[in-house]
């Protein structure tokens, strides 16, 4: 088994009072959930807004600490380690944000992005520009940008165009796994496949492991092998990606289904 995560929680401090005192329950972000991912699959991770599903994802990342719980990467725990090795054990792990627009420094170039992200694992490559500028010859070439355009800045390029700049910063640190957070929500609709056959296609070629995580079923039916479905903190179903989608068993599932727009035939 590649990732586990064994019964975790996390739960943050409720509204405080005028003088700090706790004086409300706290909030159950994540409330005991338990998920297995497999090396090379992609694990769609599904629900509305506020369900926890960005906190399991950064709590995995080891940017939020667990109150309690196990997450388990090939066979170590990583929520017993140091924030020494924490650090380190963090370049395994790599993620995608919804606006890549705003998780792009607008002064970088794409050249200086990846280079940071590579020398992050390969300092070495820092003491020869022309080893750094093959890998990120290498990187751009990777997820389908042309190598020319490697001196522009983040407003230079389209939406689709960004949100490959930030996967191919992601995977410049040659990470195990990939944590897509609605990569694909901020673009329109005719370059969401495109995106979506590229991170395929990465998993394929680099044999990856990916969360991807929508609000949309009907996109994480199309990219992910398994589905869980969280709500309030808690998964309430999971299962092979298209069971799921076709004959889900829990209520809540049904209702997000009944939220995808569906192409009415004209009689």
């Amino acid at each position: 088994m590649f990732l586990r995560i064994e019964d975790l929680h996390v739960h943050f401090p409720g509204k405080r009072g005028l003088f700090g005192q706790a004086v409300g329950d706290p909030v159950k972000a994540v409330n005991g959930v338990t998920l297995s991912i497999e090396k090379g699959e992609i694990l769609g991770l599904v629900g509305e807004s506020g369900c926890g599903k960005s906190t399991l994802s950064r709590t995995i990342m080891q940017l939020v600490r667990p109150t309690s719980g196990q997450i388990i990467l090939s066979d170590r725990s990583l929520t017993v380690l140091p924030r020494s090795e924490v650090r380190r054990h963090r370049l395994d792990f790599q993620m995608v944000f919804q606006d890549p627009y705003a998780s792009l420094n607008p002064r970088m170039t794409v050249f200086s992005t990846l280079s940071e992200a590579l020398a992050r694992r390969h300092p070495e490559y820092l003491k020869s520009k022309s080893l750094m500028t093959e890998k990120v010859v290498e990187l751009m070439e990777t997820v389908g940008l042309s190598p020319r355009q490697m001196r522009k800045y983040p407003h230079e390029f389209s939406g689709g165009q960004r949100q490959r700049v930030a996967i191919a910063r992601a995977l410049a640190p040659e990470p195990k796994l990939i944590i897509a957070d609605e990569p694909v929500s901020a673009l329109d609709v005719s370059i969401q496949s495109q995106i979506l056959n590229l991170l395929i296609k990465l998993r394929d070629d680099l044999d990856l492991t990916m969360i991807f995580i929508s609000h949309d079923l009907s996109v994480v039916n199309y990219i992910a092998d398994n589905i869980a479905v969280m709500y309030a903190g808690e998964i309430v179903e999971y299962g092979d990606a298209e069971k799921v989608f076709n004959q889900p068993e829990n209520d809540y599932t049904r209702k997000l289904l009944e939220a995808v727009p569906r192409i009415k035939q004209a009689v």
